[in-house]
């Protein structure tokens, strides 16, 4: 008995050394955007599994696309939750970024609304189209019209984030939005008329994100990119296990009623440890290929290189870590 209590003890101490340890670093700061696939990391910083696994970590919430970008080229955030199709923007862009975990992957999250009387992709063609150039909404509308012998060309394309897009439709200012949840559901119970016409299902994987920074920072700070992980890890396994408590911070962090964040949280994957190294060992590999050669067809101006996976992400880390 002595022996187990002094163990004990000796396990509270090295716990509250972690968090002393952890709350002395330099925080790192995580730019994030109201993405129910990101919800893991706001389960982390409330129930203090950042701390718990020694790192200091700062959340930053941007609403654009491009804000976020651009704060991790300035040096302003260390590390971004970005899309993929992002990710190989940015490196077409100059940015030494590289992934370090997989998040998520939307299989039902990412949609295309409509009104009712549009009924297929092909009466896309000519429509007012609300979405945000680079963004997820981007490459599920260009891969729905590839899939259809359209292109962006054939739509009118209103430049708008994903938080106002579904509100813009039903509010008459455009023909068809591309959003994601929980917006796609906040718009949906605003009135009738409007449907989904077109979801990330018809591509499982195609809507998928990492956490990326600068290769700098990653090879710069092993120890805190691996505790990074194991956070991710353990807010994972515990929204899991704990569904309506995890639920409600999800939901909190995203600003989405239950009522309306249940159903669609159903339409994310997220991936613990485990599941990242089997991804990342073989399928997410091909996933990538895909995603990279979509985008070097719809945006040859601007993605004239698709990197290969062993080149865009830095798995080191994550691999060298037990399940």
């Amino acid at each position: 008995m002595l022996k187990m209590t002094r163990a004990l003890g000796a396990l509270g101490l090295a716990a509250t050394m972690s968090v002393s340890a952890a709350a002395a670093q330099e925080a790192v700061k995580i730019g994030t955007q109201p993405w129910l696939g990101y919800g893991p990391l706001w389960v982390a910083a409330e129930k203090g599994f950042f701390q718990q696994r020694g790192v200091n970590v700062e959340l930053v919430n941007f609403a654009w696309d491009q804000d976020v970008n651009a704060a991790l080229a300035s040096g302003n955030i260390q590390v971004q939750c970005a899309a993929t199709n992002t990710l190989i923007t940015l490196i077409n862009q100059g940015v030494d970024a590289k992934g370090f975990l997989l998040m998520d992957a939307s299989y039902e999250a990412d949609a295309i609304l409509a009104k009712t009387e549009i009924a297929s992709i092909a009466d896309l063609k000519g429509k007012s189209v609300a979405f945000e150039a680079g963004a997820t909404s981007d490459l599920l509308l260009n891969y729905a019209l590839g899939q259809n012998g359209m292109s962006i060309k054939d739509v009118e394309h209103v430049p708008m984030g994903a938080s106002e897009a579904g509100l813009a439709l039903i509010a008459g200012r455009v023909d068809v939005a591309v959003t994601y949840e929980p917006y796609i559901s906040a718009a949906l119970s605003q009135g009738e008329g409007y449907h989904v016409l077109y979801t990330s299902a018809e591509r499982p994987g195609l809507i998928s994100d990492l956490l990326i920074a600068e290769t700098a920072f990653i090879d710069g700070n092993p120890e805190a990119i691996k505790n990074i992980i194991l956070a991710w890890d353990d807010a994972v396994r515990f929204v899991r296990e704990n569904p309506e408590e995890g639920g409600k911070i999800i939901a909190d962090a995203v600003g989405s009623p239950m009522e309306e964040f249940t159903p669609a949280f159903k339409g994310v994957r997220l991936f613990d440890l485990k599941e990242n190294k089997e991804q990342l060992a073989g399928p997410f590999q091909e996933t990538f290929a895909t995603i990279g050669k979509l985008l070097t067809e719809q945006k040859p101006d601007e993605i004239k290189t698709a990197p290969g996976a062993d080149q865009a992400l830095a798995t080191g880390a994550l691999m060298s870590l037990g399940n």
